[in-house]
C-alpha cells in the first residue's frame, strides 16, 4: 500500500442487469467472479443510475452531478453540450494517484476527459483496432446493418427513421482472447502489475454485454436457450401501460420477436456477461497478487441495464427496473460484507469514493457519501432517488422517475403517469396511476419530481433552458 492509501480498481460494464449477479441459468453461474467479490464486500441491491442511456449515465458518474445539472442529457457523442465539470479522475490525479483508463470512453466534459490530466495509461479503442487488424480475428465481411433494426424515433418536433442494434444473434468468428473486452482486460492486468511508488486508480470500462449480440465461443454455447428460466413478463406489456410507450424505441425493437428468439437473445446476452466476468476475474486476481484485498478498493457497476424482452421491450430507454436498476458492489480496504436493500444512486459513488480515499469532496455534488454504510453498516439515508430520460441522440421522448416510499413514479409529459408498488409488484405489471386509493402517493411523488426538476435545472419543470 503506497503511502498508506489503497489503490482503486473501478470496473464498469455496459447493458448489464442488476439481477445478473447471483444468477444461475441452465446450470451455469453467470458471474462467478463478481459473485465472489460481492460475498466479501457490500452489494447494493437497489442501486439506480441517473439515466438509462450510456453517455448521460457515465458522465453523471464521473462528475457526481445529474445530467440536467452537468448538461449531458442525451447520447451527446460529440460533446456539444459538455461543460467544464471536475471529474473523479482529476481529483484522484490531483491527490497523487496514478490514473489509468482502459475501455470505452462515454464521459463528455469540456475539455475532453483524456485532455484533463496526464493519464498513466489511456486506451479507448484505438489500440484494440490496431490489434484486431493484425490478428486472425479481423472480420472485414462484418456488416453491422445486418444486426440493426429500423425504428421511427421521436426527435422532438419530427419523427425520424433510425437504426438500433437488434435482437439478432451470431457467433463471433475469432478466438475469444481476441474479443475486445478480453483484450482490454489484459491491458488492465498489465497496468495493475506495474511497479510504482504511489497508489493507482484504474478505470476499466468494458463494452460487453452491449449488442450487437455476436459472441465468441465457448461463451456463445455456454447457456442452452431451451434450459433458461425467463421472467414471466417477457413479451408482456404491463396492465395500464401508457399507449405512447408502444411508439418508443424499446417497444419497436421488441415488436414481433418470438418466445424462441427471446431465449436465444438471453443466451447470447448472458454469454457476453460471463465473458466480461471472466476478464474481470483476471483483473481481480492481478490486484490480489500485488498486495491483497485490503490493499485495493474495488467498485463494480454498469451504466444501465437491459429489458431483454420484459414488458415487450428491448435495450434500455424506459424506466422499468430492468433498465435503471444497476449492479453496484464495493469491496476490499475495510469494506463490510453485507447486502443493502435501501435505494441508492449512482451519484453516491463519487462522494463515497472520495471519503474512503481521504479526499475532500466538492460541495456541489448531487449524491451523498455511503462510507459509513460500507465501513460501519449504517443504513443509507432515506431519500427519494431520481432518474431522467430525455431522448437518445437528441431531445425526444421525456421520462422522469422517482423511487421513494416503496413506490416508483414515472411521468411522461404532458400527462402520462405510472405508479408501481415495487415491493409487492417487483415485475411492475400493474400501473396504479388510476387507482383511487393511490392518488395521495401519486401527488406526493409528482411534487417530489417537480421540486427536483426546479433544483436541478430540468427544463420540463421550468428549471432550465
Amino acid at each position: 500500500m503506497r503511502d498508506g492509501r489503497p489503490n482503486l480498481v473501478f470496473l464498469m460494464t455496459d447493458h448489464q442487469r442488476a439481477d445478473s449477479l447471483g444468477m444461475v441459468q441452465s446450470g451455469v453461474e453467470v458471474t462467478p467472479n463478481l459473485n465472489r467479490l460481492a460475498e466479501r464486500g457490500t452489494i447494493f441491491q437497489r442501486a439506480y443510475n441517473t439515466c438509462p442511456l450510456c453517455v448521460p449515465a457515465r458522465t453523471a458518474l464521473a462528475t457526481g452531478k445529474y445530467p440536467t445539472t452537468n448538461g449531458v442529457i442525451t447520447n451527446d457523442w460529440k460533446g456539444r453540450a459538455a461543460k467544464d465539470h471536475t471529474t473523479l479522475h482529476e481529483l484522484l490525479h490531483q491527490h497523487g494517484f496514478e490514473v489509468g483508463h482502459v475501455g470505452v470512453n462515454h464521459v463528455r466534459v469540456r475539455p475532453a476527459l483524456e485532455e484533463r490530466l496526464p493519464f498513466a495509461h489511456w486506451e479507448d479503442g484505438k489500440g484494440y483496432a490496431a490489434y484486431l487488424r493484425s490478428s486472425d480475428a479481423e472480420d472485414s465481411s462484418f456488416d453491422r446493418t445486418q444486426f440493426q433494426t429500423p425504428v421511427v424515433e421521436n426527435h422532438g418536433t419530427q419523427s425520424v427513421e433510425c437504426r438500433y442494434s437488434s435482437t439478432r444473434t451470431a457467433v463471433w468468428p475469432g478466438p475469444a482472447e481476441d474479443f475486445k473486452d478480453l483484450f482490454w482486460c489484459r491491458q488492465a492486468v498489465d497496468f495493475v502489475k506495474r511497479k510504482r511508488d504511489k497508489p493507482f486508480a484504474l478505470f476499466l470500462c468494458l463494452w460487453a454485454p452491449h449488442p450487437p449480440l455476436r459472441v465468441p465461443e465457448p461463451y456463445a454455447s455456454l447457456f442452452d436457450p431451451d434450459k433458461l428460466d425467463l421472467p414471466s413478463n417477457v413479451g408482456c406489456p404491463c396492465e395500464g401501460e401508457p399507449k405512447i410507450y408502444r411508439k418508443g424505441v424499446p417497444a419497436q425493437l421488441a415488436d414481433g420477436v418470438s418466445p424462441e428468439e427471446w431465449r436465444r437473445v438471453w443466451a447470447a446476452h448472458l454469454g457476453l456477461v460471463n465473458l466480461a466476468d471472466t476478464g474481470i476475474g483476471h483483473v481481480l486476481d492481478a490486484g490480489l497478487e500485488i498486495g491483497g484485498q485490503d490493499d485495493t478498493l474495488i467498485v463494480f457497476t454498469a451504466d444501465h441495464g437491459e429489458h431483454l424482452g420484459q414488458h415487450g421491450m428491448y435495450q434500455k430507454m424506459e424506466m422499468y427496473e430492468q433498465a435503471i436498476r444497476v449492479p453496484l458492489v464495493f469491496a476490499g480496504a475495510g469494506i463490510a460484507g453485507q447486502a443493502v436493500r435501501e435505494p441508492v444512486s449512482h451519484l453516491d459513488v463519487m462522494p463515497t469514493l472520495l471519503e474512503l480515499l481521504g479526499i475532500q469532496c466538492p460541495d456541489d455534488l448531487d449524491g451523498v457519501t455511503l462510507a459509513s454504510t460500507l465501513q460501519k453498516s449504517v443504513k443509507p439515508p432515506q431519500r427519494p432517488v431520481f432518474v431522467q430520460y430525455s431522448g437518445n441522440p437528441v431531445v425526444g421522448d421525456i421520462r422522469r422517475c422517482v423511487i421513494s416510499e416503496g413506490y416508483k413514479y414515472v411521468w411522461a409529459p404532458p400527462d402520462c403517469r405510472e405508479l408501481y408498488d415495487v415491493e409487492a409488484d417487483p415485475l411492475e405489471m400493474t400501473n396504479l396511476a388510476a387507482s383511487a386509493k393511490h392518488q395521495d402517493i401519486l401527488r406526493r411523488l409528482h411534487e417530489e419530481c417537480r421540486k427536483w426538476g426546479v433544483k436541478h435545472a430540468d427544463a420540463e419543470f421550468g428549471g432550465g433552458t
